[in-house]
């Protein structure tokens, strides 16, 4: 690996976490409460009434209480939100946001960034735990155990695409809490955009220093700032292989530069 640096005045976490070798290792395991086959039968896309009114009761938790708490607990801040105004019209035919995965609320600071109910894949895992319930409601689709699974998975997308519904994928795999560098991508989120010629917006999540009144009141959590960035456009006139390594290069470096990272320890894709 290269030597990290960083912009002058950039904050970097101290934490006590032992990173794993390996950068789509989980940083820690849920612990399994259930067994959860996902395979052709799992039912990727809840159709059900009763999911459709537990979706947006938490969504509607999410809109007035979990908002207003990002705010207070991490003192939340967004820069570069005028890039999704301005080109809303490429937004259409829907998008594909990816983001560095640091935090528990993460995903959470995407939906309020961009103000839409959006959806992701999931690892399989986390659905065994006791988070499972949520995960589902707030838009998780369980990335499937085998190979006839996976068709059932991207049909599922596929239906959400034809409703022009935003996908969010975060390329690192999993969590690393507080974690700055970014770590190397997976391909998953650049396919999608590909295969659904939708634009791609990189976003990038950086820290602050908590401030004296804070800190009185025994915060050690670093503060979040999230940019947005430009949308990436997909290319179709280059192979899906092609254009989804070049989709990745390029959010690699922008989400990179976002966060104040002159030069980046970890590669743009494993």
């Amino acid at each position: 690996m290269s030597e990290q640096v960083n912009r002058e005045g950039v904050f970097v976490p101290q934490t006590d976490s032992v990173w794993p070798q390996e950068p789509d290792q989980p940083l820690l395991q849920p612990k399994h409460l259930r067994q959860v086959v996902v395979d052709e039968n799992y039912p990727f896309i809840d159709k059900s009434f009763k999911f459709f009114l537990w979706r947006n009761l938490i969504y509607a938790g999410i809109w007035t209480l979990v908002f207003f708490l990002q705010h207070v607990r991490y003192g939340i801040k967004f820069v570069g939100l005028k890039n999704l105004r301005k080109n809303k019209a490429l937004f259409k035919n829907g998008a594909v946001t990816v983001c560095n995965h640091v935090y528990r609320w993460d995903f959470l600071a995407v939906v309020q960034a961009t103000k839409r109910r959006l959806w992701f894949p999931a690892r399989a895992e986390n659905l065994m735990g006791s988070d499972a319930a949520l995960i589902r409601a707030v838009g998780g689709i369980p990335i499937a155990q085998n190979f006839s699974g996976m068709k059932k998975f991207y049909e599922a997308f596929d239906f959400l695409h034809q409703k022009k519904k935003w996908i969010h994928v975060f390329p690192e795999s999993c969590r690393w809490t507080w974690y700055q560098p970014i770590r190397p991508f997976k391909r998953g989120a650049f396919e999608f955009a590909h295969r659904y010629d939708i634009p791609v917006i990189p976003m990038a999540i950086s820290y602050r220093k908590p401030g004296p009144v804070r800190r009185f009141f025994g915060v050690k959590h670093p503060l979040i700032t999230l940019t947005v960035g430009e949308p990436i456009m997909a290319d179709k006139s280059l192979s899906l292989k092609q254009d989804s390594a070049r989709l990745l290069k390029e959010c690699h470096e922008r989400i990179c530069s976002m966060a104040g990272i002159v030069q980046n320890i970890w590669p743009a894709g494993n």
